[in-house]
């Protein structure tokens, strides 16, 4: 029996964790032209302001900045089942976020989130929580 390899990470989302309350991951593919995968592969992207829309029944990755470009929008390859069940969980008040960029071998692929915004009052409880870890009590 194989064992399935995962993919090394080329960047991550780190403000997604504090900015919004994640549901379950869902990872898609990417549709993307050469230059553009020499550049995620060579880690010249930003996930940071990056958001997911669903538009015409297909996903699109709105403002990932790639080099020197800014504001790219990219489409998402996903099946229509995952994509109905993003659309029935994407409620008022959340929002579809990207969370990390995967590529290893010869796929790039995206890993998505349901994200709540958190209040202002949740982001210094998360700061609180994070520097009772760091501390160790």
């Amino acid at each position: 029996m194989k064992k399935k390899k995962s993919l090394p990470t080329v960047t991550e989302n780190r403000r997604a964790h504090y900015d919004y309350i994640l549901g379950e991951n869902l990872s898609v593919g990417m549709e993307l032209k050469g230059s553009e995968v020499r550049l995620i592969r060579d880690h010249h992207v930003q996930l940071k302001g990056s958001f997911v829309v669903i538009k015409d029944s297909q996903l699109w990755l709105t403002n990932l900045t790639l080099g020197a470009d800014t504001a790219r929008n990219i489409r998402l390859l996903a099946t229509k089942k995952q994509i109905a069940s993003l659309a029935r969980e994407k409620v008022a008040g959340s929002t579809i976020v990207p969370v990390k960029l995967l590529a290893g071998g010869r796929h790039i692929k995206l890993v998505i989130a349901i994200g709540k915004g958190k209040k202002k009052y949740d982001k210094r409880e998360t700061i609180k929580q994070r520097d009772i870890e760091r501390r160790g009590f």
